[in-house]
């Protein structure tokens, strides 16, 4: 099967490609970077290997890569939930606080900060990557050639580091 052939392919069922992905991810944004995403993985497969059903192997990438996106966003926000006590989530300070707890957020962000320097370079990459730039858990394991699950625990190991801290200086 040659390239030409799936570029005929993949214009051809562009369209109707973007509109599964949007109703899988319900985000259209989303559904355009996932669409990228097939293109660059049918390709890829293309070069190592002869797909005779061209067409139903476009659908189905684009359809796992959509339940992989679903399934990373569950996994992450789960996570997120149980790793933060509500307590903790709760003292996260308002915008028009006092001077007291300004100085205390000043405290909890040196202490933090300090902590976060701790972490081995993968951990603070992982933590930086996820927490700044926004990227999911398995862009991250695929970016640092890591699993998922790897990307996961670090993170948890991360977030409990970072809940001691805020623990530790509610208690001074």
């Amino acid at each position: 099967m040659s390239q030409s052939r799936f570029h005929q392919v993949f214009l051809a069922q562009r369209m109707p490609l973007l509109r599964t992905l949007e109703r899988m991810v319900n985000n259209p944004s989303t559904a355009e970077d996932l669409l990228q995403e097939t293109y660059l993985r049918v390709t890829r497969a293309l070069n190592e290997r002869t797909v005779e059903h061209l067409e139903p192997f476009v659908f189905q990438t684009a359809r796992n890569l959509a339940l992989d996106h679903l399934r990373a966003r569950r996994i992450q926000s789960r996570t997120l939930l149980d790793d933060v006590p509500m307590e903790v989530v709760n003292n996260v300070i308002a915008p028009q606080s006092s001077a007291e707890d300004a100085a205390h957020a000043g405290r909890l962000l040196e202490q933090l900060n300090l902590s976060l320097q701790s972490l081995s370079p993968r951990q603070q990459q992982i933590f930086i990557l996820n927490r700044l730039h926004g990227q999911s858990y398995q862009d991250i394991a695929e970016r640092l050639g890591v699993s998922l699950s790897t990307v996961q625990k670090e993170l948890k190991l991360i977030m409990a580091i970072c809940v001691g801290v805020a623990e530790r200086l509610d208690a001074d």
